[in-house]
This record gives structure tokens, C-alpha cells and sequence, in this order.
């Protein structure tokens, strides 16, 4: 800080000065409507004059202080931006712990503080608000000074307010008027208190509440304190429920594995399980070195102390996201047949909903991936058509591993789920919501998804009446539990999977037109596996090498003849039926070749291309007969078994059981 060339002493910097002098007509005002000694101490603080009385106490003038050292300009008239749009909703999601305990108590304070000019702001650990409930006249005003979603109230980008300045003491402090350090914030008056991690001196947020002065009570720190105490028991309560679910989770891994030793993480980083022989100076309760709530749980592998192995490393799923990690240490290799790792790719690699574990080089099938990696970083809705056995999960799968990483993907099959249970499914009730409801209620799917991908499959066969529901909760990003009237803001990339037409489906009348074009923003049609011909040797490769290790059986040779014939066939269940074929193969031959004799009747003989020829579409007018039609003869080929006509007509068996009751009587299934 610069000193008076006269008299030697500290004195401002000359924008602080400036300040002063600007506001002083605009001081007197204020002056004479609220504290007139902090105001007029104020000034003189900047002005390097004799020192007023400060009625609210020496921490006002500490922070004033520290805000004129860190350069905190004092005509500031508010608060910057830390984030916006996207950024914000990242910045919720890293906090999505501290949002979930605060919901309760804010949801009250909406309603308490309606009318009151008084508003709630919750912030994380680095004062960016994430929350604001209350007075909307007083939510609107603070958007000038952006109190509000994203705007950073740290004491030394904003000077003292109570935001900043409890997150710098680390003691609840409340700030009022001209008590703030800015000029532009001294019309408000705040009251914050920290919040804590339980057990522990770690700030995570601030609970704040503000308003105009006139809404100036001495309980309002109270309440404040209250409240962060309240979020404390909520978090302290989630940690020990976590814990619980964490050593669960470890308990089922040792009765299935031969593991030497095991070590499991919470959420925070902490060690709360050590079991076996395993190298480590880090005592049970502390935070291992490097990882904190700032890391996902994803990415400590990269961060393990020395001597342990990324490849111990598991993260524990819970409610849609990693509560924590185990720590798996092998046993010494034991020589034995059959025994080997699973290669990558495999159904025990973690790691195999990736777009380079999808097989196939036809041009057909490059064309779907390409397109779809390309529409894997954009937030947007797709919808992913073809027939069954395609593999199209495997490719929303990768698209949201290909995007959203560590974010939660919840997949929902709407028609293997009985039609009066869908809307709870999606949307999650309340106690006693229904008829067997559980007694503490349930999220939906929506909610377990927030924040990452929900991938709705058969989405054709969505209830006609749930569908308007649907489309609204799309175009608000708001869901109400069933027996709720309480909104749940969630944020959901939707990825729909279809293995009709649904333009088709629109036209009939069966499948909402509006819904139709907000679920299918974007479009990607699987071919099947008649129309990628040359995936088929690498594929039968593919399958052939990972059953083998799975069942510890020897790999078959596929003669000539044999792949000329495979390669010839309709394929009406496309990629998993011919996984099944080569399974079956693998299972039921003793020679190293397989032989056309080797295959099952009815892909020996005329083979599965007139066993059920491809369906031609129908005119419109007619639609209904054609459906008629062909699942009689999908009944005919199948002798009358309901399960495989439902599996060759590719819908599931509920959805065929309804169907054939939307005819008239007769229809024989014997």
C-alpha cells in the first residue's frame, strides 16, 4: 500500500480514494437512513482519516483490511460471474451431495420466505452460489448484483459481505449495509453461516441468507447457523449410509474372491477398511494423499499411494454414482487349467461399452459408428432404430461412455414392465402413492439419471396416455414423484431405442407426433446384420474366442462350407442370435471343426431366409391387418410358442400377450 509523502503514513490506493470522494454525496444519504458511524468509518478507512466508531465490531474492519490488500476494488458494484449456462449445472453436479441435503430445509424457505423480501443462497467451498430460494422480487433484484446461480461472493474478488467473509473466518458472520466493503452492495444486508464436513474442520458451503435492510433481525444469523447445522446432520447421515452400502459391497467381494487383501475409500478419500496384507502407512479415518470430493471417484486410480496398483482399483456404484472405491489385492497367480484374465472387451471388462469394443468393419456399420461418436458430445436426444439383436444398447452405451464418463446411465425397458407400474418407474412416488409402494417411496429413473443419460428401450411401446407426460418432463427438465406435487428439477440426455418405425407407428395413430420429434432430434439406424455381410467372420472370431473363455471350452474351427452357409442366412435375430449360434456350437460339438452337419435343423435346411421372410410394409389403411398377419404366421413357424414368436417378431412377450388380446377370439396358439 502506498504512504503520504508528507506524513509518512499508509494510505490508499488512489481508485479507493477516488471512490470515496465519488460516493460521499451518495454516503450522506445512506448515512441518514442506516448506520451513519460505519458509513462515515468506511470513508475515512479508504481516505486514510481518523478512524469512527464501528458499532458492528473489529471483524468488519479486519475484512475491510483484507479486501483493501487483495486490491478489492471498492467502488465494485457487484459481484463477477464464476460460471454460467452448462458450467453452472457442472458445478451443481460436483455437489450434487451438498444440493441433495439442503433440499429439504430450502424447499420449506421457498414457502416461508414468500413475501418476506428475505431469500436463501446456498454456495460450495469456493463461494459460487448453487442455490437461491425465497422472495421473488428480492431473487429478481439480486440478479443485478448476481447473487444468484454462479455468481462468486469470495471475499477477495467481492470484498466483505456475509458470504465471502464467513468462507474467510470460517465463523458465521453477518454484514449489514454499509458494512459491505463495495459501494454497490451496501443496499443489501446478508447473514452466513459455514457449513461443515461432518466429523471433520473442511468447509464445503455457506448458508446465506439476504435481503434489502429493512429485512435486518439479529435471528437471521441464527437461522442461518441453524440451517447449516441441519445440512450437516443430512450429510453426516448420507456418509453413514454410504459407509454401510461400502462395506457391504466389500463383504460380497471377499465371500467371491480369492483376494489377499481389500481396502475400501468413502466418497471423501477417507480409509474406512483395511482387510489382508496390504501395504500402506495411512491410518482408518484419514484422507489419503491427493484425493478429495474435488476428484471423481473414477479418477483416483491415477492418484493411489505408492505401492498400490491401479489395476486393485474399483469404484462401488450406488443410486446412480460411485460412493466410494474397493481396493482388490490378488492372491499370487496359483497355476491352474483354464484359469486365465479376461481379455478386454470381455463381459467381465468393466471397460467394454466402448466404441472401439463394438465389432464391425463393413462400410454399413463404420457409417452408424462415425455419425454416432459424432453425436455422442452433444446434449441432445437420439434415437437409435433397428431391428432386434442389432446391438443398439451397445451403442447408446458407448455414446454416453464416449461423453459423460463417470455420469450416471440408467436404461429402462417400457415394454418389460407392466403398464400401470411404467409411470412410477420413470417418474419414482411417494409413501403410499399406490398399491404397493414402498414405505419410504423411490426415485425414478429420470432422477437416478440426472446429470447423465437415460436410455429409454422399446420406446414405442410407452403407454399412449403417459406419453404427453413424458414430452412435458422433456420440455421442463421437471418431474413430480406420483402423490407429490413437489417439482424435481433433473437434467437428462435422452437416448431412445426403438425397433419399429416410428414414423409408422406416428401414422397409425399408436406413437405421439410431437413426442415422435422431441425424441428424435437426431436419428441413427443400426443395420442389421444381413446388410453387413462381412461383419459376420469377425463376429463368429469375436464370439468364438470370448465363449470359449467363459465356458473353458476348446475354440472350434468353422469350415468353409459352414461360414458360406452363415453368411447366406436372413439373420432375423442379427447379432445376438448368431452369438447364440456360436455358443450353442461351442457347447454341443466334440470336434475342432464345426460342420454343416453340426448346425441346428433350422439353419441347415431351407434356413432362417424362408423361414420368415422380411415383412413388407403395408399401406397405412391396413396396418392393423398386416400385424394380425404376421404374428400368425410368427406363431405358425414357432409352433405356437408365444416365447419365440415374440422373440422372431422382435417385441417382447408381454407386448405380444397384449396384442393378441386386441384381436377377436380364436386365434390358436397350439
Amino acid at each position: 500500500m502506498p504512504r503520504d509523502p508528507i506524513t509518512g503514513r499508509s494510505r490508499p490506493p488512489d481508485d479507493a480514494l477516488k471512490c470515496a470522494a465519488a460516493t460521499a454525496g451518495s454516503a450522506r444519504v445512506i448515512r441518514r437512513a442506516e448506520g451513519s458511524d460505519t458509513m462515515l468509518a468506511w470513508e475515512r478507512f479508504l481516505t486514510g482519516g481518523p478512524r469512527a466508531a464501528v458499532p458492528a465490531g473489529n471483524f468488519v474492519v479486519s475484512s475491510w483490511q483484507r479486501s483493501l490488500a487483495l486490491g478489492v476494488d471498492p467502488c465494485g458494484r457487484r459481484a463477477p460471474l464464476a460460471a454460467r449456462g452448462d458450467d453452472v449445472a457442472r458445478l451443481r453436479g460436483r455437489r450434487r451431495d451438498l444440493l441433495s441435503a439442503a433440499a429439504g430445509v430450502f424447499a420449506e424457505v421457498a414457502e416461508l420466505f414468500a413475501g418476506s423480501r428475505s431469500i436463501m443462497v446456498l454456495t460450495n467451498a469456493d463461494g459460487v452460489v448453487l442455490e437461491a430460494v425465497g422472495d421473488m422480487q428480492t431473487l429478481e433484484q439480486g440478479q443485478d448484483i448476481h447473487l444468484m446461480l454462479g455468481g462468486d461472493w469470495r471475499e477477495d474478488v467481492v470484498g466483505t459481505n456475509g458470504i465471502g467473509t464467513a468462507l474467510a473466518t470460517g465463523r458465521p458472520a453477518h454484514v449489514h449495509a454499509t458494512e459491505h466493503f463495495c459501494e454497490g452492495i451496501k443496499s443489501w444486508t446478508c447473514a452466513g453461516a459455514p457449513i461443515f464436513e461432518p466429523g471433520t474442520n473442511i468447509i464445503l458451503g455457506v448458508v446465506d441468507i439476504s435481503g434489502p435492510p429493512t429485512t435486518y433481525q439479529r435471528n437471521n444469523l441464527t437461522l442461518a447457523v441453524t440451517t447449516a447445522r441441519q445440512i450437516e446432520t443430512v450429510l453426516a447421515e448420507q456418509a453413514a449410509q454410504e459407509r454401510t452400502r461400502l462395506l457391504e459391497a466389500c463383504l460380497d467381494r471377499l465371500t467371491t474372491s480369492d483376494a489377499a487383501g481389500l481396502v475400501a475409500i468413502d466418497r471423501s478419500g477417507r480409509l474406512v477398511h483395511v482387510t489382508g496384507r496390504v501395504p500402506s502407512s495411512i491410518g482408518l479415518g484419514e484422507r489419503l494423499p491427493g484425493i478429495d470430493r474435488d476428484v471423481a471417484v473414477e479418477d483416483w486410480a491415477d492418484r493411489l499411494p505408492q505401492g498400490w496398483r491401479p489395476e486393485w482399483f474399483n469404484p462401488v456404484p450406488f443410486g446412480g454414482r460411485a460412493i466410494g472405491a474397493m481396493l482388490v489385492v490378488p492372491e499370487k497367480p496359483r497355476p491352474a487349467i483354464g484359469r486365465t484374465a479376461p481379455p478386454r472387451g470381455s463381459e467381465s471388462d468393466p471397460n467394454r461399452s466402448r466404441f472401439e469394443h463394438i465389432i464391425g468393419q463393413s462400410a454399413a456399420m463404420m457409417a452408424v459408428i462415425q455419425r454416432a461418436r459424432q453425436l455422442a458430445g452433444r446434449r441432445v436426444p437420439v434415437l437409435i432404430e433397428g431391428e432386434t439383436g442389432v446391438g443398439k444398447e451397445l451403442l447408446a452405451r458407448a455414446m454416453h461412455d464416449d461423453a459423460e464418463g463417470v455420469r450416471p446411465f440408467i436404461a429402462f425397458n417400457c415394454g418389460a414392465v407392466a403398464r400401470e407400474l411404467v409411470a412410477a418407474e420413470l417418474f419414482g412416488h411417494v409413501r403410499g402413492a399406490f398399491t404397493g409402494a414402498v414405505s419410504e417411496g423411490r426415485p425414478g429413473r429420470f432422477e437416478l439419471a440426472h446429470q447423465g443419460t437415460l436410455c429409454l428401450d422399446e420406446i414405442g411401446e410407452m403407454p399412449l396416455d403417459l406419453q404427453p407426460v413424458l414430452l412435458r418432463v422433456l420440455e421442463e427438465g421437471i418431474v413430480y414423484r406420483l402423490g407429490d406435487t413437489q417439482p424435481r428439477q433433473v437434467d437428462v440426455r435422452l437416448i431412445a431405442i426403438t425397433n419399429r418405425t416410428l414414423r409408422t407407428e406416428v401414422e397409425a395413430g399408436r406413437f405421439r407426433r410431437d413426442l415422435y420429434y422431441r425424441v428424435g432430434v437426431t436419428a441413427l439406424t443400426v443395420p442389421p446384420l444381413r446388410e453387413r455381410v462381412e461383419d459376420i467372420a469377425i463376429l463368429i472370431e469375436h464370439f468364438n474366442r470370448k465363449l470359449s473363455i467363459r465356458h473353458r471350452v476348446p475354440i472350434r474351427q468353422f469350415s468353409p462350407g459352414v461360414m458360406a452357409k452363415l453368411r447366406s442366412l436372413h439373420w432375423p435375430g442379427n447379432v445376438r442370435e448368431l452369438r447364440n449360434v456360436v455358443e450353442s456350437l461351442l457347447l454341443t460339438g466334440t470336434d475342432e471343426m464345426v460342420t454343416l452337419d453340426d448346425l441346428p435343423p433350422e439353419l441347415s435346411g431351407q434356413g432362417v431366409t424362408t423361414a420368415m421372410p422380411p415383412p413388407v410394409e403395408p399401406p397405412a389403411g391396413r396396418l392393423a391387418d398386416a400385424e394380425r398377419e404376421m404374428i400368425l404366421r410368427a406363431l405358425k413357424v414357432e409352433h405356437g410358442n408365444l416365447a419365440g414368436a415374440a422373440r422372431r417378431l422382435g417385441i417382447s412377450r408381454s407386448t405380444l400377450y397384449r396384442k393378441l388380446g386386441r384381436f377377436e377370439p380364436g386365434i390358436s396358439v397350439g
